[in-house]
């Protein structure tokens, strides 16, 4: 397909999304769901008017995702408001850390039980599958930066750390398949791609965030500069993190996290009364705000490049999937994945908390893929996977994607209006 359809598919659905946004918000389902659906209905499914070719395109299709999850995660990390200190990190560690690796373990599981995957193949199912999503999931995410909901910044810290925690998996999963080096028993794969890449990546994203963040920061209080370029210097902060992560052979995905976490902190006025932590509009005695103004400034101009690029995707998914792709074991294997893997690593991962039946239950369901696994599939078909293998994980890991999109498109809006009136009904819910 030319240059020039693309451009027109892209441009009418863009402008179509901005005329009827308000009336799809009415409706039991996501924006999301719309883009697939208006994609599906063009590709081969519907009219098949549309192809796209995911093993042809899948360093394009790579590098569109990269960018959105970039995008994504330093959005999240600028949301997250709440101290590291505060005990409400501790939820979403668990969850990126502990539910992830059990949900790896149990994915690559049935990819060698069910799929007759061979075990590299299984773990990097189950790193692609594993991650939840930024882009796709901010139905249930923060709706911005005065947002102190505990299901939605458990959600939103999930899956903002392990779309990078997920990555030793990916190149665990390479290794075993001969396409990565992971040195005798392991030693190369734990000392560099799990020691190495994780702790460099966070003192990256943290050092580029407090660089930045402190300059912005002078800027106005020393100054008094407008916010003119603020977009300036994220987008720069974003590009410096990641690319220095990166040249550092460490996770750009996770710096970038911890750069806007960090620029979110530092800018942050402390307010001096207690008060103020359970009202984050409040005024300081020195008239200011605890809503920092680079940070209000630029995160509806991130959400607006995020969106831009999740509609690109899901484009992309929409007209790639193919009447092949979908197969008995594989409508098994997502019911097994939904309906128990999911609720079993997170009630796991959740054991020895306070957190409420109601909210351990929402996110135990909401465990969305999406770009982010579109991502680690593209990076893993690049490196080198033979085309049996390619062809496997892409039909796997595509139809997943849609299924996610559909069943929790769908039941997004009813279980969050469910959950707000739980929790005016009973606050500690």
């Amino acid at each position: 397909m030319s240059f020039e359809i693309w451009c027109f598919l892209l441009g009418l659905l863009l402008i179509l999304v901005a005329l009827f946004e308000a009336s799809v918000k009415r409706l039991p389902m996501t924006e999301t769901l719309v883009y697939l659906s208006a994609a599906i209905l063009l590709g081969p499914y519907g009219f098949g008017l549309v192809h796209f070719d995911p093993k042809t395109h899948s360093a394009l299709f790579e590098r569109l995702a990269e960018l959105a999850v970039i995008v994504s995660l330093f959005t999240a990390g600028l949301k997250l408001q709440n101290p590291l200190q505060e005990g409400r990190w501790w939820i979403p560690f668990r969850l990126a850390f502990g539910s992830m690796t059990l949900t790896v373990g149990m994915v690559a599981l049935a990819g060698v039980a069910l799929l007759g995957l061979p075990l590299g193949g299984a773990i990097l199912l189950g790193a692609i599958l594993a991650p939840t999503d930024p882009v796709l999931a901010s139905g249930v995410q923060l709706e911005d930066q005065s947002d102190r909901d505990r299901l939605r910044f458990s959600l939103t810290g999930e899956a903002g750390l392990n779309d990078g925690t997920a990555f030793p998996f990916v190149m665990l999963g390479l290794g075993l398949l001969g396409l990565h080096e992971i040195g005798h028993f392991g030693w190369r794969w734990l000392a560099i791609d799990v020691v190495w890449a994780i702790s460099g990546a966070v003192a990256i994203g943290v050092a580029c965030g407090a660089a930045v963040g402190g300059i912005m920061r002078y800027l106005k209080q020393k100054h008094h500069e407008e916010n003119g370029r603020d977009e300036f210097f994220t987008i720069g902060l974003i590009a410096l993190s990641y690319g220095t992560a990166i040249m550092a052979h460490t996770y750009g995905f996770l710096a970038v996290f911890a750069a806007g976490l960090v620029l979110r902190m530092v800018e942050q006025p402390k307010p001096r009364m207690a008060e103020h932590l359970s009202d984050p509009r409040r005024p300081t005695e020195t008239g200011e705000t605890s809503t920092p103004h680079t940070t209000g400034a630029v995160l509806g101009f991130n959400e607006q490049m995020e969106k831009i690029f999740e509609v690109v995707l899901v484009l992309l998914v929409g007209l790639a999937m193919s009447p092949g792709y979908v197969r008995f074991e594989q409508v098994i294997f997502l019911l097994i994945l939904f309906l128990i893997i999911r609720p079993v690593a997170v009630l796991a991962g959740l054991l020895g908390t306070s957190t409420p039946p109601v909210e351990r239950k929402l996110i135990s369901w909401f465990g969305i893929r999406g770009i982010g696994s579109i991502y680690y599939l593209m990076y893993a078909v690049n490196h080198g996977l033979d085309q049996e293998m390619a062809w496997q994980l892409m039909s796997i890991s595509l139809t997943v994607v849609v299924a996610s999109i559909v069943v929790h498109g769908i039941t997004v809006t009813p279980l969050m209006a469910f959950y707000r009136r739980q929790r005016k009904e009973s606050p500690l819910c």
